[in-house]
């Protein structure tokens, strides 16, 4: 089991696709199972429900995907480090890689997406990914085996080194 850990636009969905595709095995994105359970959108879920409650459905998908006893590899939200559980259960459960960005590549990356609720209504997309990451970056390290810096590569670079990670470990 592989995990991708990483803040949003680090590329975890794109390079977790690609990851899967070559290995063979299906890929899964943690946001996308917490709105396919609960029909509700990322940021419906936080502004109705909350963020408290957006993380303990995460935690759950999160325990379900390491349950899983085919290979897979797992794209998560960027703040599922937040939980230590989450942490142990991916680090027990499997190879966990974050995929690192400088905030400038993030902010590039996204853009103004209205989908990612940290950012719907920051003035300084720059500033505010900066913030979070300082906030989230010793949670990155700690969870991760291994680390891939995603900075200025193609797709395809990040994904050979991905793959050498999770076929070394």
């Amino acid at each position: 089991m592989l995990w991708l850990i990483g803040m949003m636009g680090s590329g975890k969905t794109s390079v977790g696709v690609e990851v899967a595709a070559r290995r063979g095995v299906d890929f899964v994105d943690t946001d996308e199972l917490v709105t396919a359970v609960t029909d509700l959108s990322i940021p419906e879920i936080w502004r109705h429900q909350g963020e408290e409650e957006f993380r303990r459905l995460e935690r759950q998908m999160i325990a379900s995907a390491a349950a899983e006893d085919e290979p897979v590899v797992i794209g998560t939200g960027g703040g599922a480090v937040l939980d230590d559980d989450n942490i142990e259960v991916m680090r027990r459960s499997g190879t966990v890689i974050w995929l690192a960005a400088s905030p400038e590549t993030l902010a590039r990356r996204i853009g103004r997406d209205s989908n990612r609720p940290l950012l719907a209504a920051a003035d300084a997309p720059v500033e505010v990914l900066r913030t979070v990451l300082a906030e989230r970056e010793e949670k990155y390290r700690r969870a991760a085996h291994a680390v891939v810096t995603t900075d200025h590569k193609r797709i395809e670079e990040v994904v050979e080194e991905v793959l050498a990670l999770w076929n070394g470990s």
